[in-house]
């Protein structure tokens, strides 16, 4: 399952994240999104749990709780093309 993870504090390290979520399972994967201009966090990232059950399990137990001093919005992950974002290049 892939896990979306908001809130971030920006100096947050991906293996931070992974081992936060390591405690429910194998991790296969925890990506901070960065900035392609500043080179800095977004903020955001993703974690990619392969078991479903423990990915569930970190996302009730993770969401609104702290890390490096944040407290983190912790949600499964919607693919992109379902998402609505809104603003002036809306499709029709």
């Amino acid at each position: 399952m892939n896990i979306f993870v908001a809130r971030l504090n920006y100096d947050t390290l991906e293996d931070t994240l992974r081992s936060a979520f390591e405690a429910y399972g194998e991790v296969t994967s925890a990506k901070i999104i960065i900035d392609r201009e500043t080179g800095r966090s977004k903020g955001f990232g993703f974690v990619e749990m392969s078991d479903d059950e423990a990915a569930t399990k970190a996302i009730q137990e993770l969401n609104d709780t702290d890390i490096d001093g944040r407290t983190i919005v912790v949600k499964k992950a919607e693919p992109r093309e379902n998402r609505d974002r809104g603003g002036f290049n809306k499709r029709f």
